[in-house]
């Protein structure tokens, strides 16, 4: 790659960063160590966090050496950075399970056998642990003024809204000296964080300048919003994850695929690996052809490889499209349906009674092994169109009883052809759901719970 600084700004990724000619000549003249932390604040990592690691892959791509740093010792104290409150401190062994969660989220994005330029994980309890407190306040605390410290933005804000711990206050003085351990250890001379977090960046470019006498680079990129300007990572279940037992595949896979038309030029050039000239293509054709949703499916499939890999991406793209009836739902794993049925938001059913019976299904006698009959105990379930409405495929019984008289009615994708038909048990896909369909793209579904011998998936 000729110029990563005008691929990253095409990209819309730069908000910040210091002095950018020299930052280009750097980065242009050869192969340059940079680095970005990641806390483990949480159980894993998000969206907002994969900026920074897709941005970190596209520098190793360009020839740069990338260490993903863990802050085993940040992630005990947190950022105040964009928080408006106290952070609670999580307990030492909390956070060292998620450090190593974390170290295996980051990891799953860089190339650790790019010879000169394989990637480094690392984490920064390994030199913060050990220095003792003084050693501290007189190698790097001298540095600092408590006037510069106040002028920041994240603590600016937080004395704004009531005060901040010393313990956050001195968060940036951490994130500087991990900056200058990693210069002198693995001559790291660049360092990438999120834009909220400038003012760290900074703080660790001046103290390399104090200390060594140094010239090194930050970059930060800029905050990815909406096209209304409201920020992503939130869904109405809390934060997309990256991790798939924080958010299943199937879910994550949807996230993308039900981006509005608006948002997917932009999320195309900050997530996906496409040139330039492929991603305007596909722009340009998802414009012509705005209900074939060919951005939308592009960008899904591309970001939910790269997270989660190719045989998850394959299951999501199935259970999306035998939910549509665009393939056998009885082909699908317990895993990946039961996540498509929970982002149906299921009408509960629960209780087992006395066997229903199939008459007036268009079904087949037998949905094959382990998909249906499997509980020990048989179901008395509603009629299909009482079962329409309550998914709400349907407004109103009525309505579910219309809908199969003019031919407009599925269960589990097999036309129903008798408006009093009742399923039975074996009608029940892995003893539990039923899949709901009122016409091409209406779809609910039911949950009827697990039997009582079978563990809840």
């Amino acid at each position: 790659m000729d110029d990563i600084i005008e691929e990253l700004s095409w990209r819309g990724l730069l908000a910040d960063t210091t002095d950018l000619d020299e930052l280009r000549k750097a980065l242009n003249s050869g192969r340059v160590t940079i680095y970005c932390g990641f806390d483990p604040t949480a159980a894993g990592l998000h969206i907002g966090n994969m900026v920074q690691l897709v941005t970190l892959r596209r520098l190793q791509l360009a020839g740069h050496r990338p260490i993903g740093l863990v802050g085993g010792a940040t992630g005990l104290i947190g950022d105040p950075s964009g928080k408006s409150a106290e952070r609670v401190l999580n307990p030492r062994d909390v956070v060292a399970g998620w450090v190593e969660r974390i170290r295996g989220e980051v990891s799953r994005f860089l190339d650790f056998d790019a010879g000169e330029s394989s990637a480094l994980i690392v984490s920064n309890l390994d030199w913060t642990g050990p220095i003792p407190v003084l050693e501290f306040l007189r190698d790097i605390g001298k540095h600092f003024s408590v006037n510069r410290m106040l002028d920041r933005e994240s603590v600016k804000a937080r004395l704004e809204a009531g005060g901040i711990s010393y313990t956050e206050f001195s968060y940036q003085l951490l994130q500087a000296m991990d900056y200058l351990e990693l210069y002198r250890r693995y001559g790291c001379t660049a360092q990438l964080g999120g834009s909220d977090q400038w003012g760290n960046l900074v703080a660790g470019v001046d103290l390399i300048r104090r200390v060594e006498g140094a010239s090194v680079h930050a970059l930060a990129t800029a905050l990815i919003t909406k096209a209304d300007g409201t920020k992503y990572g939130k869904t109405e279940g809390g934060a997309i994850w990256l991790s798939a037992d924080l958010m299943p595949p199937y879910a994550f896979y949807q996230f993308w695929l039900n981006v509005s038309d608006a948002e997917v030029p932009n999320l195309l050039r900050v997530f996906s690996f496409k040139s330039r000239e492929e991603i305007d293509r596909l722009v340009l054709q998802s414009a012509e052809r705005p209900a074939a949703r060919l951005g939308q499916r592009a960008l899904a499939e591309e970001v939910t490889m790269l997270v989660h890999g190719a045989d998850e991406t394959r299951r999501a793209i199935a259970a999306s499209q035998a939910l549509f009836g665009h393939g056998e739902l009885w082909d699908l794993d317990q895993r990946t349906l039961a996540s498509a049925v929970a982002e149906l938001h299921p009408h509960q059913l629960p209780g087992h009674g006395a066997a229903a019976s199939t008459s007036g299904l268009n079904l087949p006698p037998s949905q094959g092994p382990g998909h249906g009959g499997a509980a020990s105990t048989t179901v008395n379930l509603p009629p299909v169109a009482n079962l329409m409405a309550a998914a709400g495929t349907v407004p109103s019984v009525s309505a579910g009883r219309r809908a199969i008289a003019e031919g407009g009615a599925y269960l589990n994708n097999h036309k129903v052809t008798d408006v009093n038909a009742v399923p039975g048990t074996d009608d029940l896909l892995f003893g539990r759901y039923l899949i709901l369909r009122r016409g091409k793209r209406t779809v609910g579904a039911v949950d009827i719970g697990p039997a009582e011998e079978d563990p809840a998936v």
